[in-house]
């Protein structure tokens, strides 16, 4: 019998790759990996016209900001050597000018490149840490190979400068939270239920964190009722 709709089945339907839009095959993860390692390489590399210290580069700008005096030795005449001294030192400021503004400009370039590595590295390896923060909740990562795998997996992300947050009786920010619900009636607004962890790298805002928002007078009241009765 033909295919009405003219399209090809997948060999393995229930297969991770077909049912999950966010699955990530264990070569992808280990591409992303070496590519986020290559970047880090690369970002470590000696550049000659960039290993200059920041103290250098202060005298270099100083020294561009100089007012040149043609009168190098103030008898108040101007020598054809001492004309050709000032002009080659202005010639020197312009120059140390131009590389003030090149290292700057490449540094923060090559920043800008690695935190971008690092952020499209992360982006494809959340949902990793999202099912090892379900079976955590599930008591699965207590002990075995899985546990082993997590730890590992988790210092790797923590090496390349991936935090998480958004847990509960956190402040409620509209910038990095991302409200489904608002349980709350007041204007002092928390996190009532985390229902997916935020993360960042460095200041970038790598994901959002999903939320319910509450009221943080319903929690304190209650715990301070229950210390009132103890």
């Amino acid at each position: 019998m033909t295919n009405p709709y003219n399209e090809q089945m997948p060999d393995n339907p229930g297969a991770p790759e077909v049912t999950d839009e966010q699955y990530v095959s264990p070569d992808a993860a280990e591409s992303l990996a070496d590519e986020a390692a290559e970047s880090e390489a690369l970002s470590a590399d000696e550049d000659p016209l960039l290993a200059v210290s920041d103290a250098e580069l202060e005298d270099a700008a100083e020294l561009a900001d100089r007012e040149v005096d043609p009168d190098a030795d103030g008898d108040g005449t101007v020598s054809d050597i001492e004309l050709q001294l000032a002009e080659r030192t202005e010639s020197l400021q312009r120059v140390s000018a131009e590389y003030a503004n090149y290292r700057r400009r490449t540094e923060r370039e090559r920043s800008q490149a690695t935190d971008n590595a690092k952020a499209k590295f992360a982006t494809q390896l959340l949902p990793l840490l999202d099912d090892l923060d379900l079976a955590e909740q599930h008591g699965d990562l207590a002990e075995g190979p899985l546990k082993g795998f997590a730890d590992k997996f988790r210092a790797v992300m923590d090496s390349q400068g991936v935090k998480s947050f958004g847990v509960e009786g956190e402040p409620f920010n509209p910038e990095i939270h991302e409200a489904v619900q608002d349980l709350s009636t007041g204007d002092d607004k928390v996190i009532g239920t985390a229902l997916r962890k935020g993360y960042t790298i460095g200041d970038r805002l790598v994901r959002n964190a999903m939320v319910i928002i509450a009221d943080p007078a319903a929690g304190g009241a209650g715990k301070a009722a229950d210390e009132a009765e103890q």
